[in-house]
């Protein structure tokens, strides 16, 4: 059944998001209040957001007939990943679509190589880099940089940790290459902890941030958010919005943009990743801010006044649930809830597997030691890590 606009109340706005994962589900509990409709390319019938979004079309983000018939009748398109195709989105704006972020824009977050060289044009501070095309070219920039270790990345398709490799020697760089694709060489940072400004931006440059937040990664995988980040000078933390915000507009970034930092030892705040897109390290935002990065994406791809970042409690902490031994984590919600009526939880509707995540749990409060443990015993319960 093709979509029609036909039903809905004059002057609904209609969002198209391609993705169907828990970002889009996540987005559709905003776009309610806010009567938008949305709609979602998604990747199957059963996928995370088809299971909420009604209007949720299977399809290929891939290919351009699916993704040509999916925006027609979308006032504008956006995104739970940044995996489409940049020569499509060019094709799709040069029809009229309004595609936010942009092509130009959104380049920077699909491939490392042409972000990091951007970043270095404008002058962020980055870690060192090269693109390298075998392990001679990596051993190379490994004695430039003062020896190894170093990470070696492929430049597009990684998340989550995979696609990353760390080396320490010439004999580990061979997994990297033996894909075929461009590698990205980077100096191991020796950091104290990982940071993440997220900001928003609209189409005619309005912009808010939001306070930076420490995340701690395990395997690559984002675990546990705090917001604000512990113990961050004012100054500093001030200079990472700004370098976000600089970032955002010399990129020409419409939406949620994440910067993920690191905090380096010697003390440089140096970039790491780009998403742009609602990220895992703003979901706190969903209680503990004043509005939610959700609702600021939504407003901004629709050019909307942005809401206020503020947080609302001194502290938030968001524990992300990721798959173990147990698969119904709905039997865990009793005792969680009965144990802290405050706790928020968030299932993804996502079959568990073994470190997927597959939800959060979030608290708020004044003292961040009482906090912590609130989330983490919640999460580590809800995953049967723990039984009381």
């Amino acid at each position: 059944m093709e979509f029609s606009r036909d039903d809905l109340p004059v002057g609904t706005p209609v969002v198209g998001m391609v993705g169907g994962g828990q970002l889009a589900r996540m987005t559709q509990e905003t776009a309610i209040a806010l009567g938008v409709q949305l709609r979602v390319l998604a990747e199957g019938p059963a996928v995370s957001a088809a299971q909420a979004v009604a209007d949720a079309p299977v399809g290929d983000y891939r290919d351009p007939d699916a993704v040509r018939r999916f925006v027609a009748g979308c006032d504008v398109v956006t995104f739970d990943h940044e995996h489409v195709p940049t020569d499509l989105l060019r094709e799709l704006e040069a029809a009229g679509v309004a595609v936010r972020p942009g092509p130009d824009a959104l380049v920077h977050a699909q491939d490392k190589g042409v972000m990091r060289e951007r970043l270095a044009k404008i002058g962020i501070p980055s870690p060192e880099f090269a693109l390298v095309a075998d392990v001679a070219e990596a051993v190379a920039f490994a004695e430039r940089v003062g020896g190894f270790p170093i990470v070696l990345k492929t430049t597009r398709g990684g998340y989550d940790g995979k696609g990353v490799w760390v080396v320490d020697d010439a004999s580990e760089c061979t997994d990297a290459f033996a894909a075929g694709v461009p590698i990205l060489a980077e100096e191991k940072v020796d950091f104290v902890r990982e940071l993440s400004a997220l900001v928003v931006r609209s189409p005619h440059g309005q912009a808010v941030a939001y306070p930076i937040v420490e995340s701690v990664q395990i395997d690559g995988i984002c675990v546990e958010v705090t917001a604000p980040a512990p113990g961050l000078d004012a100054d500093r933390a001030a200079k990472a919005q700004q370098g976000a915000l600089r970032i955002a507009g010399e990129l020409g970034v419409v939406g949620v943009l994440a910067v993920e930092m690191f905090e380096a030892r010697d003390g440089r705040l140096l970039v790491n990743e780009l998403a742009m897109r609602p990220h895992n390290t703003g979901h706190w935002s969903i209680e503990g801010a004043v509005t939610s990065q959700f609702e600021n994406h939504l407003r901004a791809v629709l050019d909307l006044p942005l809401g206020s970042p503020a947080a609302r409690a001194p502290y938030t902490v968001m524990v992300n649930v990721l798959g173990g031994d147990v698969a119904d984590m709905h039997k865990g919600l009793l005792h969680c809830m009965a144990r802290d009526p405050e706790l928020k939880v968030h299932f993804y509707g996502k079959p568990v597997k073994p470190g997927r995540k597959v939800g959060h749990v979030t608290a708020y409060g004044t003292d961040l030691d009482v906090v912590r443990e609130r989330a983490r015993h919640a999460a580590a319960y809800l995953t049967g890590t723990i039984d009381e």
